[in-house]
């Protein structure tokens, strides 16, 4: 147990049941009155986020929150084989978890996966990937880097919008957040 006095960004806690991390906050002592705290928490689970303004000094209950680096090895079924790399252990993380991730993964690749009480919580990726692209419209004479955009589907099978001079075959760089192209690989 802690107070809301010690809290800081990137904590999380463990409220009425649900982990939630703290996005920001600021002590408040206004001139009549007594102290609080006003703070925007993110629920780790599904990612809502709201205010909640606490008096200075509640006690607060901290989650442990467990950040390994993992590698997917592969998919079996409605889950995701990842092997921890320093423990070589093999935990099957179900798909909800990896949620859109999955878009973005290939074997060997490495990722951070959040755990708590052995629970996994969600999937960290690098901020951007370089995949293949292996289908894609062929371009046409005078397609400039300033020109549209077209589909394109990625090894992985996901699909993305790239400038009408990319090719089949041709490395890309995509943004794991948004899904947007940022650049040839």
């Amino acid at each position: 147990m802690a107070t809301t006095n010690d809290l800081k960004n990137g904590m999380t806690l463990n409220m009425e049941g649900q982990l939630w991390t703290v996005l920001e906050f600021q002590h408040v002592k206004p001139g009549k009155g007594g102290a609080f705290v006003r703070t925007k928490l993110k629920n780790v689970l599904s990612g809502k986020v709201v205010d909640k303004t606490f008096n200075a000094g509640t006690k607060v209950e901290i989650a442990t929150v467990d950040k390994r680096d993992m590698q997917f090895l592969y998919r079996e079924g409605d889950s995701f084989v990842f092997m921890d790399t320093e423990t070589y252990d093999q935990p099957n993380i179900p798909e909800a978890v990896v949620g859109s991730a999955a878009n973005y993964l290939l074997p060997e690749q490495t990722a951070v996966i959040a755990f708590n009480n052995e629970n996994p919580l969600y999937v960290e990726l690098p901020a951007a990937v370089v995949l293949e692209i292996t289908e894609t419209e062929p371009g046409l004479q005078g397609d400039r880097s300033t020109g549209g955009s077209k589909p394109a589907t990625l090894e992985t099978g996901a699909q993305v919008q790239v400038p009408l001079f990319i090719t089949t075959g041709e490395k890309v760089k995509v943004d794991t957040r948004s899904g947007e192209y940022l650049g040839r690989g």
